[in-house]
Parts: C-alpha cells; sequence; structure tokens
C-alpha cells in the first residue's frame, strides 16, 4: 500500500482535550449527583456527544426526556467552550504540524474524522485548520465510532479508497471504526493500549513520511 490519504482524529491526536472534556462533564455529573471518574471520562473517548451522556445517565441509573438531553449537552458545551476558549498553537501535541507539512509535501490527502462538533473552531484556533482537505465531524455525522461512517466520509471527500489511507488514532472504538472500514489504523499512545491497531506509535514526534511508510511495509510484510 502507498499511502495516498492520511485520516486524523482530534482529541488526543492533535489536541489533547480530552482533560477539557473530563473538567465539563464532571461538572455536570456533579450536578445530577453522578459519581463520574477519569476511568469513566476514558470510556467516552471517540463518541459523540448524544452517547456521551447517555452513558453518564446509565452510571446514574437516570432517565431523562429528549429535551432534558439537549439542556444538559447544551450546558457541558457551554462550559468546555469556555474552558478551551485560550487553546492556541501552542495546544498542537508534539510532531503534528510537521508531519502534517510533509505530508501536503508528498501529495497525501488529509482529512478530520472526529465525532467532536467543536473541531472546525478548535482547528482555527490552533493554527492548522488550513492544513486539513477535508473536515468530518460531529456536525456532519449520524452514527459515533465503533462505526466506520467518520472515516468513510472522509476518504470520499479525498476521492479515496479506504485501503489506501491511514486512520490516526488513541481509542478503542477509533480503531474499530478504522478495521471495520477496511483503513490502516495506527493507534496512538502508551505501548500495547490498542492491540487491535495494524501498527502503534506512542505519539507523533519525529513520525516522518518515510517512517509513516515503513510501517505500514513492515505490516503487510507480516
Amino acid at each position: 500500500m502507498n499511502i495516498s490519504g492520511c485520516l486524523f482524529d482530534m482529541d488526543g491526536v492533535i489536541v489533547d482535550t480530552a482533560k477539557h472534556h473530563y473538567v465539563a462533564w464532571k461538572s455536570l455529573a456533579d450536578e445530577l449527583s453522578i459519581p463520574f471518574t477519569e476511568v469513566e471520562n476514558e470510556s467516552l473517548k471517540g463518541l459523540s456527544r448524544l452517547d456521551s451522556l447517555e452513558c453518564i445517565l446509565r452510571l446514574g441509573n437516570l432517565e431523562v426526556s429528549s429535551n432534558t438531553k439537549i439542556e444538559l449537552m447544551e450546558k457541558k458545551n457551554q462550559l468546555y467552550l469556555q474552558i478551551i476558549g485560550s487553546m492556541g498553537p501552542d495546544d498542537i501535541l508534539p510532531g503534528v504540524k510537521e508531519l502534517m507539512l510533509e505530508l501536503r509535501n508528498e501529495g497525501v490527502g488529509i482529512c478530520l474524522g472526529s465525532s467532536s462538533k467543536n473541531a472546525s473552531s478548535i482547528l482555527k484556533s490552533i493554527g492548522i485548520f488550513d492544513l486539513f482537505d477535508g473536515i468530518v465531524d460531529g456536525n456532519n455525522l449520524t452514527l459515533s465510532k465503533p462505526d466506520p461512517e467518520v472515516f468513510i466520509k472522509g476518504s470520499k471527500i479525498l476521492g479515496l479508497t479506504p485501503s489506501s489511507c491511514i486512520v490516526f488514532e488513541d481509542a478503542e472504538s477509533g480503531i474499530e471504526a478504522a478495521l471495520s472500514g477496511g483503513f490502516f489504523a495506527l493507534g496512538i499512545g502508551k505501548e500495547g493500549s490498542l492491540k487491535r491497531a495494524h501498527a502503534n506509535v506512542q505519539d507523533l514526534a519525529h513520525l516522518t513520511f518515510e517512517k509513516l511508510q515503513a510501517l505500514v511495509d513492515s505490516h503487510e510484510s507480516n
């Protein structure tokens, strides 16, 4: 496989917004008297805002109306937006921008594949929005990861087949989405944390196009 396209998840891959999501969800859970820790927060990785809320409500055995869910999601989002309002270029995780610039020089298509509804505003705040050829986020999705919809849409925007694209993911649900969609799944995180991925790297620092192609070639030769 020659790499033609790269699809990036945002949270935990491009920026670390998971900690900000946790603060916002924790505040909402406390208000509802639902025990919520960083352990439970890990299970929300890759999920949509609605799916995340429903997971939290299940933790408290709470059932609420659809209108109340909308109100709760809006409350959480307003707090989250306040927290991330000060984000800038320094919040980009190591190696991300450098790799994207090299990918563009190599003629590789770049697309975002995130469940976040705030993805575009965050990418603009940190100064890399223009490096993307396409954006797929929570505003134009009907299904959450592990459904592959987000990446399938991304590959179509790039005009590429899944088999010619790499997905960069830090969550199990995202890796499963990539695998079920027929993409090469690159896990980002601690060694052994995403065992189903085709290949793993701790982060994108020092990752080059050449090293990326070597990871693909190594997997295919095994």
